[in-house]
């Protein structure tokens, strides 16, 4: 009886995009169990990247390659991205909505891990990157989703906050990732083939967990947020042209060239941040280097933080370009410093690219209506920069050694911070942002312990109730 009433209310596998929900305007008490569900996502692709970084670094030492040939691994997997932002993952969503789109990226994750087995066994570092191709394909499509879900689902004023608070819980996933692969992968002081067979089980462990939580999301009752509840958000904000084509909107592009920027930058660091340990600092093995790394992470999830916290008393934009601003500071130090202030350096690094990448999104889709779900594919379709910027560090690394590489990513950075400088002094990037940021939607009825929308029960001119609007 219990399995048949989880069966009758839990939401539809395909949502109406021209249907008006009211999703976009419940309070943060209605919005809080899809965003409890969705940030579970977040753990799960922090916890691949940042087991990613340290089987960087693993494959190097037990399969005898270079630098720019392991960033091949950070190709796989973030070359995937616009694959399914821009491709099959964006297309369901905008067709089928939300809960498709999570349980096919949890499919995908799934698969991709247990493909991590038969890699393994043949010591196949191609087999390696052909499985975190489909993992990345797997956590494109959850991005593809979960960003933007999280920036529109809950009060528009706080979509930064949430976006951040959320993200937070992917930067603990990163430090649990590199802990686990500095005691399941580099036990020993020399690396062996052995460990090949540690990363099969730690794989298989995370594809079984994955296609669990994808049946979890299936039985769930998720709201939909769509097209034209946006299009309602956007009118009740008087944001101005609002019927302006996707391909005219140039803040929305510069937000997916700084994410891409910004993404190939932070990966190429933290991709070679072990490499960065071991050669500028001495007496330090893998092992310990992958500790520094998780670290590293664990600076950062306090950037996350705080930085969600800040939000709550001043504008998001402006902890955005303050943020950013010491990215750039400190990693143009690392260039030239050595030794443990060589490594605070990258430390301050991470904590400050905390708030970087969930500001672009919530950002960057400000305003854009009915093309949210559009827009915001391909500001995460940016994350392919995952992809392209390491193999530069890395050949820069094998030539001049990864401190002086460095440079790569201060430069690429530089460029990227252009669009926090607009977002905070260009009229038409600042605007939208501001004016939907500061919408009572989704707030007034909750201090005014008013029904909101999304709660209303349609009535009769004799009182008799019509029927619950199903989310």
């Amino acid at each position: 009886m219990g399995f048949k009433s989880i069966l009758k209310n839990r939401s539809t596998i395909r949502a109406k995009n021209d249907q008006v929900t009211n999703a976009a305007q419940l309070t943060l008490r209605q919005s809080l169990w899809p965003l409890t569900i969705v940030t579970m996502l977040f753990f799960l692709w922090g916890f691949a990247y940042g087991l990613l970084d340290t089987l960087n670094k693993h494959f190097q030492d037990t399969l005898g390659i270079t630098r720019t040939r392991s960033s091949g691994l950070q190709a796989a997997y973030f070359g995937a991205y616009p694959v399914a932002s821009l491709g099959y993952a964006n297309w369901m969503l905008r067709h089928w909505g939300y809960k498709s789109v999570f349980i096919l990226g949890l499919c995908l994750y799934g698969i991709g891990a247990l493909c991590m087995w038969p890699a393994g066994l043949n010591r196949s570092f191609g087999g390696f990157c052909g499985a975190t191709f489909v993992i990345g394909s797997g956590l494109g499509s959850l991005e593809t989703a979960a960003n933007p879900y999280l920036a529109v689902c809950g009060p528009p004023k706080y979509a930064e906050i949430r976006i951040n608070f959320a993200q937070a819980f992917n930067a603990i996933g990163t430090v649990v990732g590199p802990v686990l692969g500095s005691y399941a992968f580099f036990t020993t002081a020399s690396d062996d083939v052995e460990a090949l067979k540690r990363v099969q089980w730690v794989y298989l462990a995370i594809g079984v967990f994955v296609f669990v939580l994808a049946g979890v999301f299936f039985f769930s009752n998720i709201p939909e947020v769509t097209d034209a509840d946006m299009e309602f958000q956007v009118a009740e904000t008087h944001i101005e042209e609002t019927e302006k084509p996707i391909w005219k909107r140039y803040q929305l592009f510069h937000a997916a060239i700084a994410q891409f920027l910004y993404t190939g930058a932070q990966v190429a660091i933290a991709t070679f941040f072990i490499n960065y340990a071991v050669e500028t600092r001495a007496n330090t093995s893998n092992s310990l280097a992958a500790n520094f790394l998780a670290g590293a992470q664990g600076a950062f999830t306090v950037g996350r933080f705080s930085g969600a916290f800040l939000m709550k008393f001043t504008r998001p934009r402006w902890i955005f370009l303050v943020y950013f601003t010491g990215v750039i500071i400190f990693i143009a130090a690392s260039i030239t410093q050595r030794g443990d202030t060589g490594v605070a350096m990258l430390f301050m690094v991470l904590f400050f690219e905390s708030v970087c990448f969930p500001t672009i999104v919530a950002l960057g889709i400000r305003g854009l209506g009915k093309d949210y779900k559009r827009g915001s594919g391909w500001i995460v379709a940016g994350v392919s920069g995952g992809a392209a910027i390491p193999p530069f560090l890395g050949h820069v690394a094998d030539m001049r050694g990864t401190g002086f590489a460095m440079i790569v990513p201060t430069i690429v950075m530089v460029v990227g911070w252009t669009y926090a400088v607009a977002v905070n002094f260009v009229p038409s990037y600042r605007d939208p942002a501001d004016k939907i940021g500061a919408s009572n939607i989704g707030i007034v009825n909750e201090k005014t312990d008013e029904e909101s929308p999304a709660e209303k029960t349609p009535v009769n001119n004799e009182g008799k109730e019509l029927g619950k609007e199903i989310l």
